[in-house]
């Protein structure tokens, strides 16, 4: 089981022939952003031209909002003739590219926009949520297909708990910074800057919906922009949202379809 982005899940869905994987439960919706220099006067589409721009990793969900939000604006990047260089890196080499001036912005999740923004000077140029009114899913929990098969109990144990934590972080937003901190610093050896971390938090939702509507539409940016070499013309096997039905309903909750 993992927790990934939309458009690894989709991609391995498909490259597996829908055998590798499904997923179980949504995780977040929202919680990425458009950042640009400070010092830049990039203030319209107009202005993107001629840019240097990074995202997380190629293909990736990010890689994907940024490549579809360039083409569906009339640019083209470097490698496909156009005049927009896209640079796929780590987030955290993403930060350094941009406080050194060697990129102009990034397309990245959180807490790196907010890192950008407050540690790098930089500026929002667009929050993500802005282009789905309904909104995007930025993770999934996601399962073999074949340990779903051979352990549902296991899987349904650790969906349950998906579940209490999304439903105490969202009751609980204030302590959820508090007790995230603590993990982060367990986990890395030093806690994150609280104020980073609670500004992101702002920017996203935790869900156990996997928004599959969102998903559907990133498919097809990915296969328009050539990251997937197959129509995404059905992904309803993406999905067995049955062991989370089966906890919501326990719970009194409303079913995810």
């Amino acid at each position: 089981m993992a927790y990934v982005g939309p458009s690894p899940a989709v991609n391995a869905y498909i490259a597996s022939n829908g055998t590798g994987l499904v997923i179980v439960a949504g995780v977040t919706n929202g919680g990425a952003s458009f950042v640009v220099r400070g010092d830049e006067s990039i203030n319209t589409v107009k202005d993107l031209g001629g840019k240097t721009f990074a995202a997380p990793q190629l293909g990736n969900t990010q890689d994907i909002a940024l490549r579809h939000y360039l083409q569906v604006n009339g640019y083209k990047t470097t490698d496909k003739g156009g005049n927009v260089t896209v640079v796929d890196t780590s987030n955290s080499n993403i930060v350094t590219l941009f406080a050194t001036k060697k990129i102009d912005g990034a397309w990245v999740p959180e807490p790196w926009a907010q890192t950008l923004i407050l540690q790098a000077g930089g500026k929002l140029f667009l929050d993500e949520r802005s282009l789905w009114p309904n909104g995007f899913s930025t993770a999934e929990l996601v399962v073999r297909t074949q340990f779903l098969q051979q352990h549902p109990d296991v899987v349904k144990d650790i969906i349950a708990a998906h579940v209490a934590e999304t439903l105490w972080i969202n009751n609980n937003p204030a302590q959820a910074v508090v007790e995230l901190n603590k993990q982060m610093a367990i986990l890395t050896g030093q806690p994150m800057n609280s104020t980073i971390l609670a500004a992101s938090l702002q920017k996203l939702t935790f869900t156990y919906d996997p928004l599959a509507t969102s998903v559907a539409q990133m498919a097809q940016n990915a296969y328009s922009l050539g990251f997937l070499t197959t129509a995404p013309t059905n992904l309803s096997g993406l999905y067995d949202l049955t062991l989370l039905n089966i906890v919501l309903e326990a719970q009194g909750l409303q079913p995810v379809q």
